[in-house]
């Protein structure tokens, strides 16, 4: 939510927000400028002097728009569901978690834009993980497009997004680049590439290892040795051949019992010595029987199952496996690139989707060495550290720097100013917020119905949409080339009211309303074209 409101604030909105009071960011949302309502329940009521006050007669509500962003999906759902029985024609921005939920709340609300937080944020970090692979599939201005480094970019190139190799900071929307090969573009495809997958997961072979641990060695090696002196104790005590004492002594020592008329014409000694190890055997077996158990239920299956089987090399090392992980394992299958996973909850969304796949994965503590071992990190091409938590983050990615100087280690840190204080002196590599990747596409949701998707470039991002041409609004007769913006803003575009897409628009012709423009941008260079774009007699409120 800050940096929802930080984003909406700076373009230029009228925001009301509703926090739980006991948010540590209730304060600092209230100094950003926002009109702050401290709630811990949304109701119907708290929404109505929110803003969705529409009457029955049609007047509108106050509210142009309204976000929600509460972790739990289905307080989302429950909220958006009141807010469209109030207001049948207010526009509202869900943030989901679970895609298919999203898909249905969409036909459920009509007018609805769901945003999908690990959809948008996961390409981030594969693209730092690749390095040289960052690829983000979109659909724009009726085209499936692709943006992505220049030489893994299909000619011919749409435009230049960011020059990434001018200078320490990109350079969004350059007019020229003296390095064309690093720039970031858009284009139509990719060109060929091949990546070896060459991590296995464990398998049963491991797990019988695991199974078979040195608990279960050690027993066994204890009665293996009462065997073999059992039996050379019957052989030569009781005059018995080698493998009928090699039978008998078996069967005192694994509690099958003795059943040979021989035995019983031994020594009274030799009978006493038997009946003790039967007793030894007992407490064995009991023994192995728990190990065992121990290991195939104790341990869990998926931990079982899970492993790495060899010693992979040039992969990557994904630590943590919610939401976003889950979805960073699939692009990364998707690539072909060879991928392990770490998480110390097998139940996590990613862990399931890594056995669908079959990726390979190690539970356990990622801050922990054994673990980070475990996953081949001493030989791994890059790591990316996406848990939940900013510490746990931290440490894993000084534990992969220790065991794998050479890696590529990006964090996911929540703390903006811990992420920047952690680049300059720790130089542990990058670092990505999920809500710094989000925030700009549900700010932009508001005023525009379509989806937007970030294009990272460094820590900063360029957002890619669609935007209509308004009725009342200033952009009304104004030529198209005059949205143009050097380093803000770039139209790409054109679709006339009921015609075709158009991706060499006249930009000398004036727009009018009803007009689609596809377009690339910055944050604020996207929020002053949609309040261009939009009629000026509407409130800016939301």
């Amino acid at each position: 939510m800050l940096r929802v409101v930080t984003e909406l604030v700076s373009s230029g909105e009228r925001v009301t927000a509703i926090v739980n009071p006991a948010s540590r960011h209730y304060d600092r949302i209230g100094e950003l400028g926002a009109t702050v309502m401290g709630a811990r329940v949304v109701s119907e009521s708290l929404l109505r002097r929110a803003g969705v006050d529409a009457d029955d007669d049609g007047t509108p509500s106050t509210a142009r728009a309204l976000v929600l962003l509460d972790n739990d999906d289905v307080h989302n759902v429950h909220t958006a569901l009141t807010a469209r029985d109030m207001d049948p024609d207010l526009r509202i921005i869900v943030q989901m978690v679970n895609p298919r939920l999203g898909k249905q709340l969409i036909s459920l609300l009509g007018d609805c834009v769901v945003i999908n937080g690990p959809w948008l944020a996961a390409p981030a970090f594969v693209s730092d993980a690749l390095e040289d692979d960052e690829l983000t599939w979109l659909d724009l201005g009726g085209r499936r497009l692709v943006v992505g480094q220049a030489d893994l970019i299909a000619e011919p190139h749409l435009t230049v997004l960011a020059d990434t190799t001018s200078s320490a900071t990109p350079e969004l929307l350059p007019v020229t680049s003296a390095d064309p090969e690093g720039d970031i573009v858009l284009g139509t495809g990719v060109r060929t590439l091949w990546r070896a997958r060459d991590v296995r997961p464990a398998g049963w072979l491991m797990a019988m290892r695991d199974i078979f641990d040195s608990r279960v060695r050690k027993i066994a090696a204890v009665m293996a040795f009462l065997v073999a002196a059992g039996t050379g104790v019957v052989h030569f005590f009781g005059n018995i051949e080698w493998w009928r004492a090699l039978y008998l002594a078996a069967g005192v020592v694994t509690s099958a019992g003795i059943d040979d008329d021989k035995f019983n014409d031994a020594a009274p000694w030799v009978k006493v010595s038997a009946v003790l190890v039967q007793l030894t055997g007992i407490v064995l077996m009991a023994l192995l029987t728990a190990v065992v158990v121990d290991s195939l239920v104790g341990a869990r299956l998926s931990r079982i199952i899970g492993g790495v089987r060899g010693r992979p090399r040039n992969h990557v090392v994904v630590c943590g496996l919610g939401t976003v992980g889950a979805r960073v394992l699939e692009i990364l299958t998707e690539r072909g690139v060879a991928v392990v996973g770490v998480d110390q909850d097998e139940d996590a969304p990613g862990v399931q989707v890594a056995h669908r796949l079959k990726i390979p994965v190690v539970i356990g503590d990622s801050s922990n060495e054994e673990t980070l071992r475990s996953a081949g990190v001493q030989r791994c091409q890059s790591v990316l550290a996406i848990t939940d938590g900013d510490i746990t983050n931290l440490e894993s990615a000084m534990v992969a720097g220790d065991l794998n100087p050479e890696a590529r280690i990006t964090m996911r840190m929540f703390d903006h100013d811990l992420a920047q204080r952690v680049e300059r002196r720790l130089g542990l590599g990058h670092s990505r917020s999920v809500s710094m990747l989000v925030a700009p596409a549900i700010a932009a949701a508001v005023a525009n119905r379509r989806s937007q998707v970030t294009v990272p470039a460094g820590r900063r991002v360029l957002l890619l949409t669609e935007v209509t041409v308004e009725d009342g609004s200033v952009a009304v007769g104004r030529r198209l080339g005059e949205l143009d913006e050097a380093g803000g803003l770039r139209v790409l575009a054109r679709q006339d009211l009921g015609g075709s897409w158009d991706w060499t628009p006249a930009y000398e012709r004036p727009l009018r309303a009803g007009d689609r423009l596809a377009v690339a941008g910055t944050r604020s260079g996207l929020a002053r074209l949609l309040m261009t774009t939009r009629p000026q007699q509407t409130p800016a409120a939301s």
